[in-house]
C-alpha cells in the first residue's frame, strides 16, 4: 500500500518463502483507504486499514500482510508498527517508523529490511496464533520502540518456533 517499493517486497517475499518454507506471493498495490487517515493525530488507523485489506484478499490467501509507507495508530496506542488478526486471516505493517530517516538519520535500506522482516514475522506469528514471547531475541518479542525491533533476531525462538511449524504444517513446500 501507498508507496512501499516493488523491489523490497520482491526481497520480502524471497526471505518469508524462505524462511517460512510457504508460498507467497505479492498481490498488488492497494490504495490507502481515505477513511484510515485521523487528522488529529497525522496517522492512519491499522484497524480500518486491516478491514480493507480483508476485503482484497484473495480467495485461495492462506494469510495476507499488507505492508505501508504510512505512520499507523490505534485508539490506545501513539503508534503502532503493525496489527494483526490474532489466530486470523490479515495483518499490516508499516515501514514509516522502521526507516532511520523517521529518527533523524540517514536513510539505510539494509537496516530497514532488516526490520520490516521482523515485523513482517512477527505479525505472521500473530495470525498463526502466536503471542508475544518473553524472550527478548524472539521475533515475537512486543516492540515498543524501534531499538527493540533492533535487539530482536529475525527468527523465532525455539518454542515459538515449534508453535508455528504445527500451524503451518498443511501448507508447508
Amino acid at each position: 500500500m501507498g508507496l512501499t517499493p516493488d523491489a523490497m517486497l520482491r526481497k520480502l517475499q524471497d526471505h518469508l518463502r524462505d524462511y517460512l518454507s510457504l508460498p507467497v506471493r505479492i498481490t498488488g498495490n492497494m490504495p490507502v483507504p481515505e477513511r484510515s487517515f485521523e487528522r488529529s493525530r497525522n496517522q492512519y488507523n491499522s484497524t480500518r486499514i486491516l478491514r480493507e485489506i480483508l476485503r482484497e484478499t484473495p480467495a485461495d490467501a492462506i494469510k495476507i500482510v499488507g505492508i505501508i509507507d504510512k505512520d499507523l495508530c490505534i485508539p490506545i496506542l501513539t503508534f503502532v508498527f503493525g496489527e494483526a488478526q490474532l489466530g486470523g486471516m490479515a495483518s499490516i505493517v508499516s515501514i514509516a517508523r522502521l526507516r532511520q530517516e523517521f529518527h533523524g538519520l540517514s536513510p539505510d535500506d539494509g537496516i530497514l529490511f532488516e526490520r520490516l522482516c521482523k515485523e513482517a514475522l512477527h505479525e505472521l506469528g500473530h495470525n498463526f496464533g502466536l503471542i508475544h514471547c518473553h524472550d527478548r531475541e524472539c521475533v515475537m518479542y512486543l516492540s515498543n520502540t524501534v531499538m527493540d525491533v533492533d535487539r530482536k533476531l529475525s527468527i523465532y525462538c525455539e518454542s515459538c518456533d515449534a508453535a508455528l511449524y504445527g500451524k503451518t504444517e498443511p501448507w508447508r513446500m
